[in-house]
């Protein structure tokens, strides 16, 4: 039995979204703790040409909310991308995972060989089927963007490890 774009992805983008939030949550706490701005890790980079720690987890939340409606042909909301906060962070992550656990799993079906197409900039990218969309792209870059904010995190002294970020019970 093949499995389901929906079982593919969505359980495992929910999944790294808790994990990020719970990271997320850490940093605040440890910035706090020792009386660093939380600006500071918010716009943290982990090279000049990079993006910062908010654009991390913007990218990785409109990648997983995009996922979600391109596949069960929902409206993808639209979020203004003004976050400047962990608390702001957080409510950006909540509302995208609420809405990809509120997507119906049968909305999903025939997504496999559906052509998908999207604009990155100013290019329109055209995959030939949502299984080439979502192996060939879409959690590649999700999960590119959740890791980089683990990796901003951490080199700025955050002590957090593979089962942060993971998110799982191991």
């Amino acid at each position: 039995m093949a499995i389901s774009l929906y079982d593919a992805s969505i359980p495992s983008y929910i999944q790294a979204l808790g994990a990020a939030s719970a990271i997320l949550k850490k940093a605040e706490t440890w910035a706090a703790e020792r009386k660093i701005d939380a600006s500071v890790l918010i716009n943290a980079r982990l090279a000049p040409d990079m993006l910062p720690l908010k654009r991390q987890i913007q990218i990785a939340t409109d990648g997983a909310k995009g996922v979600g409606a391109r596949l069960s042909q929902s409206e993808n909301p639209r979020y203004e991308d003004n976050e400047e906060t962990f608390d702001d962070l957080q409510a950006r992550i909540a509302k995208t995972v609420a809405f990809l656990k509120g997507l119906d799993k049968a909305a999903f079906d025939g997504s496999e060989t559906r052509p998908i197409s999207l604009q990155l900039g100013p290019n329109k990218v055209e995959f030939p089927t949502g299984t080439a969309y979502v192996t060939g792209f879409a959690t590649a870059n999700f999960f590119f963007h959740i890791a980089a904010t683990y990796m901003i995190l951490r080199e700025n002294g955050l002590d957090i490890g593979k089962r942060d970020y993971i998110g799982a019970q191991l």
